[in-house]
């Protein structure tokens, strides 16, 4: 993934989940639209995310602007 953070053996960024959740989305409706998630990942992705909060926002703002190019 470009070496964007990924939950372990998938291709499942940690920016993704963050923009999910800001976005409105709990681990419930992750849950279920991620069904091979487990509690464990989900633990993980947040503490990540916690971790290194410049990587992550870096990581959201070179998607916002990749979309925008996309218009």
């Amino acid at each position: 993934m470009g070496g964007d953070a990924c939950i372990a053996n998938t291709r499942l960024s940690v920016w993704l989940f963050v923009s999910l959740r800001q976005q409105g989305a709990t681990d419930a409706n992750l849950f279920e639209a991620y069904p091979s998630l487990t509690a464990a990942d989900l633990v993980n992705v947040w503490a990540y995310a916690d971790a290194y909060p410049d990587e992550i926002q870096t990581a959201l703002d070179e998607q916002e602007a990749a979309m925008q190019e996309d218009l």
